[in-house]
């Protein structure tokens, strides 16, 4: 008759007890999760008329979140900016440090999942003593060993749950950490345009002043001007170089930051000057609800919730016993002889039943800690909606009054600088005094500052506004999986 081996008894004799576990496999104890709702809006208060209507290079908003995000930068239409932001993903700091978070957590939940499996380990030793009546005993012996705890009332079930919804979350922040340097740059790097076309208009005031101060000097060696009208002159010349040294400044320093961004040392990233459009595109508005599918903060902050929910789960099967079983078998001889004609077999197998009695509150407390925090995930999840809906606003605001802001800014612009040429003639027709050409100049110029001023904060106030608004609405391949996929 044939011997059964360890494992065989372990699998026969534990059949019983495995057989109801398995029966109970479908029990988890803790409550399933549902997501809280998020206050939410109809539309967007500050959206233009004509939002709905819009037609233009990007399409009608998709929201598929688990999908890669368009390169929404290139609306634009700028192929240095394409350039930069192509080496952002490859070379910012952190975004590799939001990467490795995410292999964190990919980890954990791999470890989460080991909780499924049985633990089989070995052991071998060889021991020699001498005993009392002073033989020497020597042995040598291997056995192997399983341990099993049954996930009865789904323990490991909701830990699993809880480390799959965390990866999801640290995903989204990768996501979430993409999009913000990616907008940071684009805001970097039209600050810089707008810089060089201020450093331009300053070239050329600079120019105009200098032309101005030669022909008062003139005046004033001919007797037809006073000192009083150089030293005036001469004062809007310096002014207006002073201000050209302190925008180089301003240009060199959006320079380093912008090198930083895509994880260069500010020497080795030199960006030329380039034109540019004097106003930014367009951004489409969808449906307000589609925020939620498309914000990877948001879908971090949901995923969290989800998180936090299976760990009451988990405090809560702590009331319950757990059962495990075990198995062990192996070999053991007195002699290297006997290993090769017929060592000793020896094995075990059993079933546990372990449960806490009394722990002092200890149970309790965990669970109402786990409630607790499910409770501030879901108030930083609705604080985090509110949140995006007040930047969407802020910025479809801003959009709109800056574009109106803009264009009577430019009207401003065409008179201060038809009035300058008609104060140019009347001077040189002696008909108005130098103050009156001062004065024109200095108008003239500071109207066209605020323009390009205006145009800077309608770039940035686009590209929060994609940022805002998640992103993009094209549909790619990869991804965050959030709350739209659920």
């Amino acid at each position: 008759m044939m011997k059964m081996n360890p494992l065989s008894r372990f699998l026969s004799l534990g059949a019983v007890p495995l057989a109801c576990a398995l029966l109970l496999a479908g029990c988890a104890v803790g409550p399933d999760y549902q997501r809280p709702d998020a206050p939410t809006s109809p539309a967007f208060k500050e959206a233009p008329a004509d939002a709905e209507g819009w037609t233009g290079e990007w399409k009608t908003a998709e929201p598929q979140d688990a999908h890669a995000r368009p390169q929404w930068w290139q609306v634009f239409g700028d192929s240095q900016l394409d350039g930069l932001m192509s080496q952002v993903q490859i070379s910012n700091q952190n975004i590799k440090a939001a990467e490795a978070q995410y292999r964190q957590a990919l980890a954990s939940l791999q470890a989460a999942r080991a909780g499924f499996f049985p633990t089989v380990d070995a052991q071998a030793g060889v021991s020699r003593a001498r005993g009392a009546s002073g033989n020497t005993i020597s042995g040598q012996s291997v056995t192997l060993g399983a341990t099993w705890e049954l996930d009865v009332w789904g323990r490991v079930r909701r830990q699993v749950e809880s480390s799959e919804a965390n990866a999801q979350a640290s995903q989204a922040d990768l996501a979430s950490t993409l999009l913000s340097t990616q907008a940071t740059l684009a805001q970097s790097y039209f600050l810089l345009r707008i810089a060089d076309a201020q450093k331009a208009l300053l070239d050329r005031t600079v120019a105009d002043y200098a032309k101005s101060l030669q022909l008062v000097q003139n005046q004033y060696k001919a007797g037809t001007a006073q000192r009083s009208d150089v030293l005036q002159s001469e004062t809007q010349l310096k002014s207006a170089q002073a201000q050209q040294l302190d925008i180089q400044i301003t240009r060199a320093q959006l320079e380093h930051a912008i090198a930083v961004l895509i994880g260069k040392p500010p020497a080795e990233l030199s960006v030329g000057q380039a034109d540019f459009a004097s106003t930014p595109p367009r951004v489409p508005v969808a449906v307000p609800s589609q925020l939620l599918e498309r914000r990877p903060d948001i879908g971090a902050a949901e995923r969290r919730m989800a998180s936090a929910n299976a760990q009451i789960g988990v405090a809560q099967a702590a009331y319950y016993p757990t059962l495990s079983l075990s198995a062990s078998g192996g070999l053991t001889a007195s002699t290297l002889a006997r290993w090769v004609s017929l060592p000793d077999r020896i094995w075990s197998v059993g079933a546990g039943l372990t449960g806490t009695l009394f722990d002092g509150g200890l149970r309790s407390a965990a669970k109402a800690q786990a409630v607790a925090a499910y409770d501030q995930t879901v108030a930083n999840y609705r604080q985090t909606v509110l949140g995006a809906f007040q930047e969407v606003e802020d910025n479809l605001a801003a959009q709109r009054l800056l574009e109106q802001e803009s264009v009577v800014q430019n009207d401003a612009v065409r008179a201060a600088r038809e009035a300058l040429a008609l104060v140019n003639n009347r001077y040189r027709a002696g008909t108005a005094s130098l103050l009156d050409v001062l004065v024109a100049q200095t108008t003239a110029y500071t109207a066209e500052r605020t323009a390009l001023t205006l145009m800077g904060r309608q770039y940035t106030a686009s590209v929060v506004l994609i940022k805002a608004l998640g992103g993009g609405w094209h549909q790619g391949d990869g991804g965050v999986e959030t709350v739209g996929q659920r």
